[in-house]
C-alpha cells in the first residue's frame, strides 16, 4: 500500500506543481494585456484560477471512483455519443475567430474536442481489452479505426488540424502498444499522407503556414510573425532568463502569450533552466503515467492510463515544438499551464483517472 500511495503522490504532486506554476505564468504573461483589453490585470488569472478549482474538484472525483466502472458499454458508448453530438452541434454555432471550436454558455466556453480526446482513449481501452487476442484481425481493428477517423474528421472540419493530429497520434500509439502489426500502419500511412497533403495544400492559409515554417523570415510581418516573435522571446532568455514579470515580448509582440505561446514567455523570463524544468516535469509525468499503466491489473486500466498519459504529454511536446519552430504554428495549448478552461479541466480529469488506475496496481 505504501508503494501505491507513493506512486499516486508523485503523479499528483507533479500535476499540482504544473498547475500552480501555470497560474504564476498566466499572471505574468497576461496582466498587461488584461489591463489593456478588459480593464483588470487579474482578468485571465481569475478565470484560470476558477477553472483550476473546478478541475481539481473533477480530478478528485475521477480519483475516487473505481475506474473499472468506466468499462461498461453504457458508459463508453454514452461518452462517445455525447462527444459526437457536441462536435456536430458546435459546427452550427457562431464561429469564434473564424473557427467552430467553442460552445459558449454566458461567460464560460467549452471545447468539445477535449471531450473527444477522453472518448477516444476510453473507447480504445475498452475495445482493446475485449479484442486483445484478435487486434490484428480486420473485424477487430476496423471499429477502432472507424471511431478514431470519425472523431479526427469532426475535429478537423472545425477546423482544428492540430488537435485532430493529436487524436490520431494518440490512437496510433495505443494500437501499437496493443500489438497491432507495423504493416497495418504502413498500409494506412499512404492514404493518410495523401489526405493530409490535400488538406494542407488545398487551403491557402494552411499552405502558407507550411511554407512559412520552412522559411519564417520570408514573411516576417505576416505569416512568419508568430514563430519569429516566439524565437526572439526564447533566445532573449539565455540561460537564466530576464526575470519573472520582466519579459518584453509578451507586451503586444508575442501573439497569445498567455495561452498558445506561454512556453516562449517561460523561456524569456526563466531562461533555458526554467524551460528545461517544465520539460522535465512532463517527462516525470510520462514516467509515472506509464508506470501506472504497466502496473495495472487489467488491460482496460493499462490502456486507459497509457492513453490518457500519452494524450497529455504528446500535446505538451507538440506545444514545445511549435514554440521552438520545430513544427508549423498550431493553436495547441500547453497542458496545466496555458490559459484555457476545458483543456485544463479534462487534463486534470485525465490525471485523476491515471492515479486511480495506479491505486489498483498489482
Amino acid at each position: 500500500m505504501a508503494r501505491k500511495l507513493s506512486s499516486d503522490l508523485t503523479l499528483l504532486a507533479v500535476t499540482v506543481a504544473l498547475l500552480g506554476f501555470g497560474l504564476v505564468m498566466v499572471w505574468s504573461a497576461s496582466s498587461v494585456l488584461a489591463q489593456e483589453r478588459h480593464g483588470s490585470a487579474y482578468y485571465f488569472l481569475v478565470k484560470q484560477a476558477l477553472w483550476g478549482v473546478l478541475g481539481l474538484g473533477a480530478m478528485v472525483v475521477a480519483l475516487r471512483i473505481d475506474y473499472r466502472s468506466l468499462r461498461r458499454p453504457s458508459v463508453v458508448y454514452t461518452v462517445a455519443a455525447l462527444a459526437t453530438l457536441l462536435l456536430i452541434v458546435v459546427l452550427f454555432l457562431e464561429p469564434v475567430n473564424e473557427t467552430h471550436r467553442w460552445i459558449r454558455l454566458g461567460p464560460l466556453s467549452f471545447q468539445p474536442a477535449e471531450l473527444a480526446k477522453l472518448a477516444v482513449v476510453l473507447f480504445l481501452a475498452y475495445h482493446i481489452e475485449r479484442r486483445a487476442d484478435r487486434v490484428n484481425e480486420f473485424v477487430a481493428l476496423f471499429p477502432a479505426l472507424l471511431l478514431l477517423g470519425w472523431f479526427a474528421f469532426l475535429v478537423f472540419i472545425q477546423p482544428d488540424l492540430g488537435t485532430a493530429f493529436t487524436l490520431v497520434l494518440t490512437g496510433a500509439v495505443m494500437l501499437s502498444l496493443a500489438g497491432v502489426r507495423l504493416r497495418y500502419f504502413a498500409a494506412l500511412a499512404i492514404p493518410a499522407a495523401a489526405v493530409l497533403y490535400q488538406a494542407v495544400m488545398s487551403v491557402a492559409w494552411r499552405r502558407g503556414r507550411i511554407l512559412t515554417f520552412l522559411d519564417p523570415w520570408s514573411d516576417p510581418r505576416g505569416a512568419g510573425y508568430q514563430v519569429i516573435q516566439s524565437l526572439i522571446a526564447v533566445g532573449t532568455g539565455g540561460l537564466t532568463g530576464v526575470g519573472l514579470m520582466e519579459g518584453r515580448q509578451k507586451l503586444f509582440y508575442l501573439p497569445y502569450p498567455y495561452s498558445d505561446f506561454i512556453f516562449a514567455v517561460i523561456g524569456e523570463e526563466l531562461g533555458l533552466l526554467g524551460a528545461l524544468a517544465v520539460v522535465l516535469a512532463f517527462v516525470v509525468l510520462l514516467w509515472r503515467g506509464l508506470h501506472a499503466a504497466w502496473s495495472a491489473p487489467d488491460d482496460f486500466g493499462r490502456f486507459l492510463a497509457a492513453g490518457l498519459t500519452l494524450s497529455i504529454v504528446l500535446q505538451a511536446f507538440i506545444n514545445f515544438s511549435v514554440v521552438l519552430g520545430l513544427l508549423p504554428t498550431k493553436g495547441i495549448p500547453l497542458p496545466f499551464i496555458s490559459a484555457g478552461g476545458s483543456s485544463l479541466v479534462f487534463a486534470l480529469v485525465g490525471i485523476g483517472l491515471v492515479a486511480n488506475v495506479s491505486q489498483h496496481a498489482d
